[in-house]
């Protein structure tokens, strides 16, 4: 397989996290030299495009004048003029080697849409939960590297441009918080394929400017809105139930209902039912949503 880093494109998307952002590009160019660099700052107020013009005069950036949440990812796509991107989050960055392996894998395996890195959190490099649920539920597949999955990790992920463009990039409603969950069924039911790939390593070091509670409610109200967007009516029945009682368990059932219902009304409007072959892959390769 060739390996052609060059033609990967990396966007780092950021929000008030200066000191962040700043360590996170400079292991970016130290550990990938000559890439293309992006950094989309979501509407920061605390002088991250002074201090990265400063600091990296030669990485590209794009100041949104308010904050997007996960969509301002779609600003940092547009710029890109390679055929593959590499997205990372501010707390997160890419190890030496892993871009120029995406790279062969992706001129290889022409459905591929998404390659997900196996995730290492923290001082320790503990694996994410998420990437070891992967690894348990994903299947061998000759049409992709690593194990075939029906999900991907937003913020340490690489995608082939023109699928990520056709299907519309992120959603701006649903902001940040399982914003990838919709994208991946679009980019399922277009025909493309996804892939959990355990030999593209990246590295997380969790911020601690996070409103975690926040983060909760949007993680429930996204995952009701995504159910009713896509799935099938008694799939999605089962998803609410399942949802709202999790909700009660952490005293957010009022609230995620409350701001599910409110954009019920755009829901409807957008609901567009999976074809079969994607709700079976959901059973088959994402069993815990897909019994839902």
């Amino acid at each position: 397989m060739k390996r052609r880093a060059r033609d990967i494109t990396i966007v780092v998307l950021t929000h008030e996290r200066r000191d962040e952002v700043l360590r996170t590009v400079s292991r970016l160019l130290a550990a990938h030299d000559g890439l293309p660099v992006v950094v989309v700052d979501n509407g920061s107020t605390d002088g991250t495009e002074a201090a990265l013009a400063a600091r990296f005069p030669t990485v590209r950036r794009v100041r949104l004048a308010r904050n997007q949440g996960a969509a301002g990812r779609n600003a940092g796509v547009r710029t890109a003029a390679t055929p593959y991107v590499a997205f990372c989050d501010d707390d997160v960055w890419w190890d030496e080697g892993a871009l120029a392996r995406a790279a062969a894998f992706f001129d290889a395996y022409p459905r591929l849409a998404v390659a997900t890195a196996r995730v290492l959190v923290g001082e320790a490099g503990r694996e994410d939960p998420a990437c070891a649920y992967m690894a348990r539920c994903g299947r061998v597949d000759p049409a992709v590297p690593g194990l075939e999955v029906a999900g991907f990790l937003a913020g340490a992920c690489v995608m082939r441009r023109t699928a990520f463009m056709a299907a519309g990039g992120y959603e701006a409603r649903l902001f940040i918080g399982g914003e990838e969950s919709l994208l991946a069924l679009d980019l399922l039911a277009a025909g493309w394929r996804i892939a959990y790939v355990p030999e593209l390593v990246a590295h997380h070091h969790p911020s601690s400017h996070r409103d975690a509670g926040r983060r909760r409610l949007l993680l429930l109200r996204n995952a009701l809105w995504c159910a009713w967007l896509r799935r099938p009516a008694a799939a999605a029945w089962r998803e609410t139930r399942e949802r709202l009682g999790a909700a009660r368990g952490l005293g957010l059932r009022a609230q995620s209902l409350a701001a599910a219902l409110a954009g019920l009304p755009w829901v409807l409007r957008h609901r567009r039912v999976l074809p079969p072959h994607v709700e079976a892959a959901l059973h088959r390769l994402d069993p815990e949503r897909g019994r839902l």
